[in-house]
């Protein structure tokens, strides 16, 4: 019989993460919560609040996923495409007036991809 309780279940496991995790998930944690706020800064606008919330969810869900050590690699794999897929949409947005906030995020993005990337072909 399993003594293991619902909280257990959502224990963190953390030990095999390396500094190279841990700067993703700090990446992935920034670009997420840059997501939430423009989501209530944009509030008035529901079309572009609800695409910021659903971006900065993901962002924040794939760092609870990595975090809980759930299907990882899988993660990493899912989130090239997803964090890729914000610098065009950013892009035809914004177009010509990219502002600081939105250059810096997507740095943080682009640099979040290379992480994802090397930390995929670590673990295959």
């Amino acid at each position: 019989m399993s003594t293991e309780t619902a909280s257990e279940g959502f224990s963190l496991h953390t030990e095999s993460m390396t500094g190279l995790h841990w700067f993703g998930v700090a990446l992935a944690a920034i670009t997420g919560v840059i997501h939430l706020w423009l989501a209530y800064a944009f509030s008035s606008e529901t079309g572009m609040a609800v695409a910021f919330l659903v971006a900065g969810v993901g962002f924040l869900g794939g760092v609870a996923a990595v975090l809980l050590d759930t299907r990882r690699r899988l993660f990493y794999l899912l989130g090239i495409p997803f964090t890729a897929g914000q610098i065009p949409l950013w892009y035809v947005a914004n177009a010509p007036d990219f502002g600081a906030t939105g250059i810096a995020d997507k740095v943080v993005q682009v640099v979040l991809i290379a992480v994802l990337v090397v930390l995929y072909r670590r673990e295959s």
